[in-house]
């Protein structure tokens, strides 16, 4: 059972205002129901009453487990926090030990599941090393291309160039 005293964004049981709910799940026959008797029937079955829709006309409940629920949703966001883009920044000029660490974190965003976006940055008049920039885009791709596919070929947008990495799906 859940503790009244904690935030949450659902109203779960004796914070459901309305007298009539409409009762939904998988271990309940869906109709509409009194409160008392919803909240009679989640203590019996040791879960708790979720509102999950406030604006219906009877507000929408479901018997539920709201710790598991919002441990379940939590792992949701995880993971999709998981599958965003990386971006790793070098300068047209890179020595090869710099080369060399951000590769070795490219590979490891990419065996995370995560897209890598490589960008070149040059700073005022480095722009005419555009072409080292390319070449170091494209030697990254190679040397990369175990583990990872070239979504787009690199493009110049104002003073920096762009080359996006997706994981290999094996």
């Amino acid at each position: 059972m859940k503790n009244k005293n904690q935030k949450t964004n659902h109203r779960i049981n004796d914070s459901i205002t309305s007298i009539d709910i409409r009762l939904v799940g998988d271990n309940v026959k869906n109709g509409i129901y009194s409160l008392r008797y919803s909240l009679n029937l989640a203590k019996n079955l040791g879960l708790d009453l979720v509102e999950i829709n406030p604006n219906m006309s009877p507000p929408v409940c479901k018997l539920l487990d709201y710790n598991k629920f919002l441990y379940e949703q939590k792992k949701k966001q995880k993971k999709l926090k998981q599958n965003q883009v990386k971006e790793i920044r070098f300068g047209p000029q890179i020595y090869e030990h710099d080369y060399e660490f951000k590769k070795n974190n490219a590979r490891k965003f990419l065996q995370e599941g995560s897209k890598v976006r490589l960008i070149v940055f040059f700073k005022g008049r480095s722009i005419i090393y555009k072409n080292q920039g390319e070449v170091l885009l494209f030697r990254l791709a190679r040397d990369l291309e175990d583990c990872s596919k070239t979504e787009r070929m690199p493009y110049l947008e104002g003073k920096r160039m762009f080359l996006v990495l997706t994981p290999k799906i094996i």
